[in-house]
């Protein structure tokens, strides 16, 4: 017969306060029926596990050596019960995260922060790669979220517009550009411009079609590498960097930023969190949850809903 778990505590709080009366107020029982539960367990084990004496209950020889076994068993099970419990809840885990933009600054970095500050213990791993190549991954179940350019028209599962990037160009501080307080489209015609292959390249490239007349117009040369050394080209004269203004938050040698303007005003790129419904991962959950709170889904009606009665409650009063 199983022996329950329960009789297993109550004799090792009983062993605690050699006394069956101290144990019984502790366990908030009657001493009568914790001395029935403890001769019921040691018929189970066939064993006496106490001695009993006018002057208290103490643990026999075996009956220590088993109790403190049973102790860290119970210990352990517990440890491993909580461990479980805080994986459900997404407190635990890991959790791959597919990023389209630079992380020095600006909305992802922050949100990775806050997140890292909320959920110490999951394990959080970033993955570079443009739109197709990150939404192929999701796809393929390789990563659980990512963040893409939000005109991507790829992805027909669960997606939440996030944030946009202004976009920005790093140029060579000797450069005459480097004059302008900002630069338009047209300002980069004839100029050798460097695009990354990753990240948001091709959303890049799609701009320079449409604003500044790309391939006819404009020299690119696009590189597969890294912000941080695709920044110490140009700080070498090797061109200029197109780029989202998570990229200012860098500094190097020979390198000033700015803002690319078009008849609007400055140039924004849309992003959106895609992922899939069916992915059940917990730290998921809990980082979506994060993700709504920041940016609250707008097509969602309870959403509107709630936007509208908090409008409601801070309409002041009318004039008397």
């Amino acid at each position: 017969m199983p022996v329950e778990l329960r009789k297993l505590r109550w004799a090792i709080i009983t062993a605690q306060h050699r006394s069956l009366r101290r144990a019984a107020e502790a366990l908030n029982v009657r001493p009568s029926t914790l001395s029935r539960r403890i001769r019921d367990l040691e018929h189970q084990l066939g064993a006496s596990l106490f001695e009993r004496t006018n002057g208290g209950t103490k643990p026999t020889v075996a009956g220590q050596e088993f109790l403190e076994a049973v102790r860290r068993i119970l210990d352990e099970t517990e440890e491993i019960a909580a461990r479980f419990k805080s994986h459900s809840r997404g407190e635990r885990g890991r959790l791959t995260i597919g990023a389209h933009a630079s992380l020095i600054a600006g909305n992802l970095r922050a949100m990775l922060v806050d997140h890292r500050h909320r959920f110490p213990d999951v394990e959080t791993y970033i993955v570079d790669g443009s739109s197709e190549h990150l939404l192929s991954d999701l796809a393929n179940s390789t990563i659980d979220v990512a963040f893409v350019a939000e005109d991507h028209p790829r992805w027909d599962n669960k997606m939440l517009s996030v944030w946009s990037e202004r976009v920005v160009v790093a140029i060579p501080v000797d450069h005459p550009l480097s004059a302008h307080e900002t630069v338009h489209w047209y300002d980069l015609r004839n100029e050798r411009l460097l695009v990354p292959y990753r990240g948001p390249g091709p959303e890049f490239l799609k701009l320079l079609a449409v604003k500044a007349g790309y391939p006819n117009s404009c020299q690119v040369v696009r590189h597969d590498t890294g912000l941080d050394r695709l920044l110490t080209l140009v700080g070498a004269g090797w061109g200029i960097l197109l780029a989202l203004e998570g990229a200012t938050g860098a500094t190097f040698p020979g390198v000033t930023f700015r803002e690319v303007h078009d008849d609007g005003g400055p140039t924004r790129l849309g992003f959106c969190a895609c992922w899939r419904q069916s992915n059940s991962n917990p730290a998921l959950r809990s980082f979506l949850d994060m993700l709504r709170e920041r940016y609250p889904d707008l097509s969602d009606v309870r959403v509107w809903t709630e936007l509208a009665h908090a409008a409601l409650s801070r309409t002041p009063d009318p004039l008397p």
